[in-house]
């Protein structure tokens, strides 16, 4: 007994004379024919010569999604082979039997009468290549094996043949063919000729230009491709890339290019090309003194960019923000470049440490857990957080642990309090640590009044820990409370300084008195 044997073909990019002749024959040997759909040049040719099809055009109307139409294509010629018959029983069967209307819920070609399906082979036509921006296929490659179906696969004219004529690519530069469906800012390479296929209408357009507009100026040209290769139906259409959703007539036949660019402009918008430059900072043609640093050496600039970073994000400082986390970004790149030099990871290393990290602790976005609100969130993180450790054996011998010594003392103190907390060493209500502040407010003054050096800074300290042990009940951070007073108190002291200057006087020639009022004027304003 035989296979049963699905046969698929390709129609070609859409000029008739471009027909490969031995797809030509086996459109007209096919008993059973079923293109994907009937909107293609081709179709006309089929139409002429009295050849009968199957079209699956109903089912874009019956699915919603375009994934949901491949997967119904499939499936009906994976069930329409199970039912052919084995070619050592074809001439024994039915030669009257058609499919049922149950299986195949499509639209009946134009032709001539249909002959017999006497032979056990379906024949599956699809525009362009069946290699090429064909999801079918691909469903069929992976499930005729399983299903006891035997697959072929027989090439046409690709759309991207006529392409590259038309559009005047020479592939060997480099080009990508992107769908438009699932166009990602991350596929974009703008060194390299991009193509992006299945611009169905306007809508799928309009994400098209969403997804070039991370890469690119919103008026960068950009080419519309439609029918390209069919005499008499190719056009091509040059806009910017903000018109490219505008007033266009999008069809099964119509594609995007994006033409190949050396513009460092676009280049220097993509994170392979600042790698690169940080590693000709480091290389013996770069900088001498980005030669010689060492993680030690810049291990200030770190810190020093960071409290940078935070300074505009403070101001709301837009700019700011834009500026600084770039040199938070050079930080990581420099010391990330440094062990790669010596082989023990690269920046890649680092993001793909960091991804599978916050995977791993985010269950409940890329697992099967739930999350109902910002505090179960938090509780699967820690969770996850501990798995982590133990599965690296990292287990900490303290619940102190794990709190960076090189902490500010404040946020230290902070960070100190709360792990605590988590194992039930605190106060349930905010009165004791009021009244542990007081207490420790007084034990200041005494140890004031003794004139011990050492005593008071110890019963400042105490002090501090205690407020900050009521910040964290009342849930303010003390770092950014204190953050914020500093602010306020600058802001009114250089107000005291604009009134000096006003009346032509200096701090020699005023008094505290004047000063303070002056400050109270200040919070007025405020």
């Amino acid at each position: 007994m035989s296979q049963a044997i699905i046969e698929i073909i390709g129609l070609g990019a859409g000029d008739p004379d471009a027909l490969t002749l031995g797809v030509w024959k086996k459109l007209q040997s096919a008993n059973r024919l079923f293109v994907r759909t009937e909107r293609h040049p081709v179709m006309s040719l089929l139409n002429e010569n009295g050849i009968t099809y199957t079209t699956f055009d109903s089912l874009y109307e019956q699915y919603e999604s375009f994934p949901e139409v491949y997967e119904g294509i499939a499936g009906i010629l994976l069930e329409e082979a199970r039912k052919s018959k084995p070619a050592d029983e074809a001439n024994t069967s039915n030669p009257t039997s058609e499919p049922t209307d149950e299986t195949i819920s499509a639209t009946a070609g134009t032709g001539s009468a249909a002959s017999p399906p006497v032979v056990p082979s379906i024949v599956y036509a699809v525009p362009g290549h069946p290699m090429v921006a064909e999801r079918t296929v691909q469903l069929l490659r992976e499930r005729c094996a399983e299903a006891g179906i035997e697959l072929r696969i027989t090439g046409g004219e690709s759309f991207l043949d006529a392409a590259f004529i038309s559009l005047g690519i020479d592939p060997i530069e480099g080009f990508a063919l992107l769908d438009a469906a699932e166009l990602q800012p991350s596929l974009l390479q703008p060194q390299l000729h991009t193509l992006i296929g299945q611009v169905y209408d306007e809508f799928t357009a309009s994400d098209v230009k969403l997804a070039l507009m991370e890469r690119y100026p919103d008026d960068h040209e950009v080419i519309i491709g439609h029918a390209l290769g069919v005499r008499g139906e190719e056009r091509m259409i040059r806009v910017p890339l903000y018109e490219l959703d505008r007033d266009q007539e999008y069809g099964n036949l119509s594609l995007v290019y994006v033409p190949r660019s050396d513009d460092p402009s676009l280049r220097n918008r993509t994170f392979e090309r600042l790698h690169e430059i940080v590693a000709i900072l480091r290389s013996p043609e770069g900088c001498p003194w980005d030669r010689e640093q060492t993680h030690q050496s810049i291990r200030k600039n770190f810190i020093e960019e960071l409290y940078e970073a935070l300074e505009a994000i403070d101001n709301d400082d837009p700019d700011g923000m834009q500026e600084e986390f770039g040199d938070i970004i050079l930080q990581v790149m420099l010391h990330s470049q440094m062990e790669e030099e010596t082989g023990m990871f690269s920046v890649y290393d680092v993001i793909q440490t960091l991804n599978e990290k916050l995977i791993f602790r985010h269950p409940h976005v890329f697992g099967d857990q739930s999350a109902g609100d910002a505090g179960e969130a938090l509780v699967n993180w820690e969770a996850m957080k501990a798995e982590e450790k133990k599965r690296k054996g990292t287990e900490r011998k303290s619940q102190l642990d794990g709190i960076p010594p090189d902490l500010p003392a404040l946020m230290k103190a902070y960070k100190i309090q709360k792990k605590a907390a988590k194992v039930g060493f605190d106060w349930d209500e905010l009165e004791p640590m009021l009244a542990k502040i007081e207490e420790e407010l007084k034990e200041l003054r005494e140890a004031i009044a003794t004139g011990d050096r050492e005593e008071q800074a110890a019963e400042l300290g105490d002090l501090l820990f205690a407020v900050v042990n009521a910040s964290r009940f009342i849930e303010a951070d003390p770092e950014e409370a204190l953050s914020r007073t500093n602010r306020k108190f600058r802001s009114r002291f250089e107000y005291i300084e604009e009134q000096l200057r006003i009346n032509g006087k200096t701090f020699d020639q005023t008094d505290l008195l004047e000063m303070d009022r002056w400050w109270e004027e200040a919070k007025r304003q405020k």
